[in-house]
């Protein structure tokens, strides 16, 4: 076959869209499968939100005003699965279906009905979940975690939740098996793994951690389901089990988990950053073996989570020091963005200054992370609002700063369209503004011992709290900003050159500008 196929003018031959909405059921093209995942992405974003607002309204002030305790710790419980699985996941999944075929030069994914179909499990995973807010006893609040024995004291939605969570997880080890096989077997003659882009590379290996992990998750839940329904004594002390032992099963896979929600976040920042310095990436090997050594090193530390279970010593040492450990392959990620920048030819277009953001307050939730290694000091810190501060400055102004820098980065791409750059700057700056007033007051909270996932507190607690909780509005607010420019974007505006920013000296990877609908025209197949 010859290197470069080409093709007829796709939306018009029979190998073009189904007509209307079956289009979009039936599709097996990578940038429509990729757009699908992006939108059900946005979409959970904005209810995943709707139920933080809740959260954050009822602690406005000390007593109970708005929503009972149970419906609060249910809105604690949703919130993070529907984050975690609802919006991060899906959008770097729908990020990888439209750049990873065409960075590795290959003319689709190379699953493309698989990819069909872990995308449509996703909706009805959602909707059972969602679902469960409408039985008798409501959905589980016992957090995301599902720790027993209190989320066996949960209704009969248990089962409802355990079983959208395998959904979930099917959908997920789907599209890694995918992602693997494409970057195997699709990538353009001459393309070596070390020449792959780094957004490549990251996504690489968050798919081995996927496939190693979600059964994990799989098996722990369903430990729990047979506890509460077959007679299992697993997790129940009375008949010879450990609730502890569910804590090691659950943080073994939510650990290396954490690192999926962040490794292709690190992958887009490493692609901007360069792009707007005018420079190449600064250290491009050592950012691969960051990488896997921070991959590798996720799956020895999860008991930091446990550090007050009462572990012997030699354990919590051992998991002290490897957590500690984890924070030097993360320095020498932040060490080869800046180097990058360093006496660069910076401009800061939004995709940039997203990018920028994530450095800065990604490294605050790292530093934040290596207090809560220290076993003598995650006592105190424990299950208080430091904790909640430290892991949401990882992945709010960390992985979803990441994914929307990345959105801005590709939009002109994808849409053929420039956004508008002022109402962009707006989106970030406003963003940026609000997520520190929503985040920052929780680790002064969280040091003087407010206790997480309680819809009441002492009242001298307040003030920071109603800061929080303005600072959680202000933040919710701004991102219909985006949601408008995303649109206008979509629906026209000033046409996106081929080489869309401006004076990148080749350095951005470039297709025309939208691409075609298949790759084939332009890109290289394997002979």
């Amino acid at each position: 076959m010859n290197a470069y196929a080409t093709h007829a003018d796709d939306h018009h031959d029979h190998h073009g869209p189904a007509p209307g909405l079956m289009r979009w059921v039936t599709t097996t093209n990578h940038k429509d499968i990729g757009t699908l995942y992006l939108w059900f992405a946005f979409i959970m974003f904005f209810i995943g939100g709707f139920m933080a607002l809740i959260i954050r309204a009822e602690l406005f002030q000390p007593g109970l005003q708005i929503v009972d305790p149970h419906f609060f710790n249910q809105m604690t419980t949703l919130h993070a699965l529907v984050m975690i699985f609802g919006v991060v996941m899906p959008a770097f999944v729908g990020l990888a279906n439209w750049m990873l075929p065409i960075m590795v030069g290959a003319p689709d994914m190379a699953l493309p009905r698989m990819n069909n179909w872990s995308f449509w499990i996703l909706p009805f995973g959602f909707a059972m979940m969602l679902s469960t807010l409408f039985m008798e006893g409501g959905a589980p609040a016992a957090g995301w975690t599902l720790y027993p024995p209190l989320s066996l004291q949960t209704g009969n939605a248990l089962p409802f939740i355990i079983f959208s969570i395998h959904l979930l997880g099917i959908s997920s080890i789907m599209g890694a098996i995918n992602i693997i096989a494409t970057i195997m077997n699709l990538r353009a003659p001459g393309m070596t793994f070390m020449k792959m882009p780094l957004f490549v590379w990251t996504w690489f290996i968050t798919a081995y951690l996927l496939i190693a992990v979600m059964p994990v998750l799989a098996g722990a839940v369903t430990m729990l389901l047979t506890d509460k329904f077959f007679g299992t004594s697993f997790f129940d002390a009375a008949g010879g089990g450990d609730p502890v032992m569910f804590q090691h099963i659950f943080w073994f896979f939510g650990h290396p988990e954490v690192y999926i929600l962040i490794l292709p976040s690190f992958g887009l920042v490493s692609e901007i950053i360069p792009t707007f310095s005018r420079k190449r990436l600064f250290g491009y090997s050592s950012m691969v073996y960051a990488t896997a050594s921070i991959a590798f090193l996720s799956f020895i530390v999860w008991a930091h989570h446990m550090f007050t279970v009462g572990m012997p010593l030699a354990g919590e040492l051992f998991f002290m020091f490897s957590t500690m450990l984890i924070a030097v392959p993360t320095g020498v990620k932040v060490f080869n963005w800046v180097s990058t920048m360093w006496r660069g030819s910076l401009t800061f277009e939004t995709p940039m200054l997203f990018a920028l953001g994530f450095v800065v307050m990604f490294t605050i939730g790292g530093f934040s992370g290596l207090m809560l290694a220290m076993t003598p000091i995650d006592f105190q810190y424990h299950d208080t609002y430091f904790v909640v501060a430290h892991f949401h400055y990882v992945l709010v102004p960390g992985a979803v700063f990441g994914i929307v820098g990345g959105v801005y980065y590709w939009l002109p791409k994808w849409t053929g369209n420039r956004y508008n750059e002022g109402l962009g700057k707006w989106h970030f700056w406003l963003s940026t503004i609000f997520v520190n007033i929503l985040f920052f007051p929780m680790h002064f909270v969280g040091l003087a011992g407010m206790p997480r996932r309680i819809p009441d507190y002492a009242v001298q607690f307040t003030d920071f709290n109603q800061i929080a909780t303005i600072g959680a509005f202000g933040f919710g607010f701004s991102q219909i900003l985006f949601l408008i420019l995303v649109v206008k974007c979509i629906r026209g505006g000033e046409k996106a050159a081929d080489q869309v920013w401006e004076g990148a000296h080749g350095l951005e990877w470039t297709l025309s500008s939208p691409p075609p609908y298949h790759t084939f025209s332009v890109q290289p197949m394997i002979k």
